[in-house]
């Protein structure tokens, strides 16, 4: 058996298995109006409402650069759910805030972890796992290549 076959690939089984996550998100939050990358800057605005974190910490929070997350902000702020505002100790920082309606949105979404939790067909142990393992991984990739 070769190390270069697909099915041995670490790296395709994360791809696939993330494709196919995300499309179970993606009509459920389709009938929200949103986006996965826009669920996902959600949730960190309401874990940290009613602070209002910056681009900056956002990006680092969801490890995305400005240029991925400001078109996705943009498209929040159009749509209502936050808004953007420079900071007034520094201009050249922007702050984002969830609005009344992004704050709304959130009881809306409640049931979305469940329902893509049980299209996995893992029990909640095995989830925990899972993410925990892959939480791990990614720190330890991230560690090695500043390391480098």
């Amino acid at each position: 058996m070769s190390d270069l076959e697909l099915r041995r690939q670490v790296c395709f089984a994360l791809y696939a298995a993330s494709r196919a996550v995300t499309d179970v998100y993606r009509p459920l939050l389709d009938e929200l109006g949103l986006t996965y990358p826009q669920y996902l800057v959600l949730l960190v605005l309401w874990e940290r409402d009613p602070a209002t974190p910056t681009v900056k910490e956002l990006g680092a929070a969801l490890e995305l650069d400005s240029g991925t997350l400001s078109p996705l902000l943009k498209r929040l702020a159009a749509a209502g759910l936050v808004n953007r505002r420079r900071s007034a100790r520094d201009e050249r920082v922007v702050e984002i805030e969830l609005t009344t309606a992004g704050r709304a949105v959130r009881d809306r979404v409640a049931e979305v972890p469940r329902r893509v939790a049980a299209a996995t067909g893992l029990t909640e142990a095995e989830l925990v796992a899972l993410r925990d393992t892959l939480t791990r991984i990614t720190a330890t990739v991230h560690q090695q290549q500043r390391g480098n």
